[in-house]
């Protein structure tokens, strides 16, 4: 079960990651999740949205170069190791993690969400799957 995120290629300069931005919220796209990464000349954002379809011809159309990505929501629990723990079942099942970021949900305060970009999303799901480790699913995301 995999949410598709969408890393968007950003100059980096004054006004860029704006502009991105109004787009989306011109156009009634709720962002559930964001990563900024950057270089002297260059940022990746990636974004986790509520409809993906639209916010890819959103950006397509207002000449955003942008590309789709699976990746897994990980439900965390708040608690000492919630992480840990499921980093460990990731680990036990040969799955590397190539990033993570994380993002809170709504009104939920007993956990946060993750976000892993993994090399092999159907290994790593089944194996979260196998711990009872909750995945959130595309038409999830935006209840969250």
């Amino acid at each position: 079960m995999t949410v598709n995120q969408i890393s968007v290629f950003l100059e980096n300069r004054p006004g860029t990651l704006t502009n991105m931005t109004a787009l989306l919220a011109e156009n009634g796209i709720d962002m559930r999740a964001l990563s900024l990464a950057e270089t002297n000349d260059f940022g990746i954002v990636r974004i986790i949205v509520d409809d993906v379809y639209k916010a890819a011809t959103v950006l397509k159309d207002g000449g955003f170069v942008h590309k789709l990505t699976p990746v897994l929501a990980v439900l965390i629990p708040d608690e000492p190791g919630g992480l840990h723990r499921v980093l460990e079942v990731l680990t036990g099942a040969g799955v590397n993690v190539e990033y993570m970021y994380a993002f809170l949900g709504g009104g939920d305060v007993d956990h946060a969400y993750m976000i892993f970009r993994v090399q092999d999303t159907k290994a790593a799901g089944a194996a979260l799957a196998a711990k009872g480790i909750k995945l959130v699913s595309q038409d999830n995301i935006s209840g969250i």
